[in-house]
């Protein structure tokens, strides 16, 4: 297992050895402290879009008018991902923009979701930020090491969810699959699954940015690693509201 694995599709073991053999020349390289910072930008930013299509959806007279902020906002949160993925020197500019979308597609879904239970978007981002911190608490006293066999595990399961949700899609376009979207013990029980993986993912991600500030890579790379967990915070606050929205129908 090399040393910059990861299970994030934005962490791999190619962009980060290419930004070590390229920091050598550098001085101004990554820190954790300033990817730490970067990552907070990025939530403000998310945040930002959000409350914009929140108040949106909170003062139409047809709901439906923030949809094309929804779509928008999904679009172009896929297409700022993959730039930064494939060009993680682009991260510098893709991530905010990637950020802005992403909060433009979060607020009006989680609109739409408040609408159906009103309150249990207060709870996904309670929840998802709890998680956050408890495993940051958890890997920086130690309570859970990152190693190649947990790491690993972690990959396999991400891989997994992953193939399961275009399976998944593919499938519903020939035929509804009810059992993932109701409150069945099988469609809560996949879900917290899903959840514990994306909580998992954490872990690996903080090992990942440790690793590749002690292997000194360039300054960039700051930008590249706050994008990185904000894939999973957006992944983990997503999958929350799943979980709430069929706890809530039992």
């Amino acid at each position: 297992m090399s040393l910059f694995n990861s299970s994030s599709p934005a962490l791999n073991d190619r962009v980060f050895e290419a930004a070590r053999n390229a920091s050598l020349s550098s001085d101004s390289i990554m820190t954790v402290r300033g990817t730490v910072h970067k990552t907070l930008l990025l939530l403000l930013l998310a945040v930002l879009g959000a409350s914009y299509t929140w108040q949106m959806f909170a003062n139409a007279i047809n709901p439906n008018v923030v949809m094309p902020y929804m779509i928008g906002g999904l679009i172009g949160g896929l297409v700022f991902s993959l730039i930064a993925i494939f060009s993680p020197r682009r991260s510098v500019w893709a991530a905010p923009l990637y950020a802005v979308c992403e909060g433009l597609c979060l607020g009006a879904l989680s609109a739409m979701f408040n609408a159906q239970t009103n309150g249990i978007v207060l709870q996904a981002v309670g929840l998802t930020f709890s998680v956050l911190f408890l495993m940051l608490a958890l890997y920086r006293t130690g309570a859970i090491k990152v190693t190649d066999k947990l790491r690993s595990g972690i990959i396999v399961a991400t891989g997994a969810i992953a193939l399961f949700y275009v399976v998944t899609w593919i499938v519903s376009i020939f035929t509804p699959l009810t059992f993932l979207h109701d409150a069945s013990p099988l469609s809560i029980g996949i879900s917290v699954f899903i959840v514990i993986i994306a909580a998992l993912n954490f872990l690996v991600d903080f090992d990942f940015i440790d690793r590749g500030a002690q292997a000194a890579a360039p300054k960039y790379m700051e930008w590249y690693g706050a994008f990185a967990l904000m894939l999973t915070v957006v992944w983990l606050y997503l999958e929350m509201l799943r979980l709430l929205s069929k706890l809530n129908r039992r």
